[in-house]
């Protein structure tokens, strides 16, 4: 920052991606744990309507998108670089460094509920630490790869996400269309409840805060990261609807894992368990909502208290594993994951635009001031 004005964040141009690549990170880190449950909290207030609920959700996001670019954009920057804008150096290395907190816990929920599956599902008899262990091991290496390799696993990830929901098909066979009616029979009120209770499944996005300056084309970008969340907001509405299609309304509420149980009919002649490839295939999944996540927790440690990335990530790594292990039974993993959703939401929807507001006052009185 000089005379009050934002400088270009500078990245080396062998660490730059393509802005067409912002659609694959957007999409990919709002791809994760929870498409695999949301249907449950979904119904909560719309019920049958909750669908357009999801809808309202991801179109109101955009609008949370646009502000992110507002800020971020002419020069080239991250958050930390706004943070120290509107809050000066230490007030705003302070407020980057919460981000950490932040980061961490959607990593860390979306591991530990992963395993939970995991351990329901397939492996019932290993422990925490054991499949922590093995998962920590992975994640390490891939964060270690740098931002290039990560978004090369988001492209994977949204294609084989995108495979995966084709198999829907044959749930949808079986599905029955007065599940879905009446149509338009819940009031504002409901569809908000409905929208606040499915919110963790649009989390993920926020990162871009982080790795803006890493897009080659930042200004070009905004169409593919509007694009990414569009394609996201879709996908999870059809899906919910086959779900509802699918299941009765008190099915459904009893239903802890609705896409897992849709996946179990699934018969392929020579697979006769198609959840178990499912499951398995879902860490390819989830990779970028874990390691981005991490990787942007390096990135603020790296550029506010100039730590090296390969150290900060052992550390990390550590608090990981043993927050995945303190976290035991059905009752804490839930906790988790409705304390990570309701801090996301006011991350995105109150801290966010309170940004946004309060930088576009800071840049304005600094102009004026420039000009006197």
């Amino acid at each position: 920052m000089r005379g009050g004005f934002l400088v270009q964040t500078i990245v080396k141009e062998n660490y730059l991606i393509s802005g067409f690549f912002v659609f694959f990170l957007i999409h990919a880190s709002q791809t994760g744990i929870g498409m695999l449950q949301f249907q449950r909290m979904a119904i909560y207030g719309a019920e049958q309507d909750s669908w357009l609920a999801v809808l309202f959700t991801g179109i109101s996001l955009h609008l949370v998108l646009w502000m992110m670019y507002q800020m971020l954009r002419n020069p080239s920057k991250d958050v930390i670089e706004v943070h120290r804008f509107c809050f000066g150096k230490y007030m705003g290395n302070a407020a980057s460094l919460l981000l950490i907190a932040y980061f961490f816990m959607t990593a860390l929920t979306v591991l530990r509920v992963y395993i939970h599956v995991l351990q329901v599902w397939i492996f019932p008899s290993l422990q925490t630490w054991e499949l922590s262990l093995i998962f920590i091991g992975i994640l390490s290496y891939l964060v270690t790869g740098g931002f290039r390799a990560l978004t090369g696993f988001c492209f994977f990830s949204v294609i084989l996400s995108t495979l995966l929901m084709a198999a829907f098909y044959f749930p949808l066979e079986y599905g029955q269309l007065h599940h879905l009616l009446p149509i338009f029979n819940h009031s504002l009120s409901d569809l908000l409840l409905s929208a606040q209770s499915s919110s963790i499944i649009f989390l993920g996005f926020e990162t871009l805060l982080l790795y803006f300056p890493f897009l080659r084309t930042p200004q070009e970008s905004m169409k593919w990261a509007h694009l990414g969340l569009l394609f996201s907001t879709l996908k999870y509405a059809v899906l919910l609807v086959i779900t509802l299609l699918y299941f009765s309304q008190g099915h459904l509420i009893h239903s802890l894992w609705p896409t897992l149980e849709m996946a179990k009919i699934i018969e392929i002649q020579f697979l006769e368990r198609f959840e178990l490839l499912f499951i398995f295939s879902w860490f390819m999944i989830i990779i970028p909502t874990v390691c981005i996540p991490l990787w942007c927790c390096t990135r603020i440690l790296k550029r506010v208290c100039r730590i090296k990335p390969s150290w900060s990530l052992v550390i990390l790594m550590t608090c990981l594993m043993v927050a995945s292990i303190l976290v035991q039974d059905q009752l804490e993993v839930d906790f988790l994951g409705n304390f990570s959703s309701v801090t996301g939401l006011y991350f995105v929807y109150v801290y966010i635009p309170l940004l946004f507001i309060f930088y576009k006052i800071i840049e304005r009185i600094k102009l004026r001031r420039n000009h006197l």
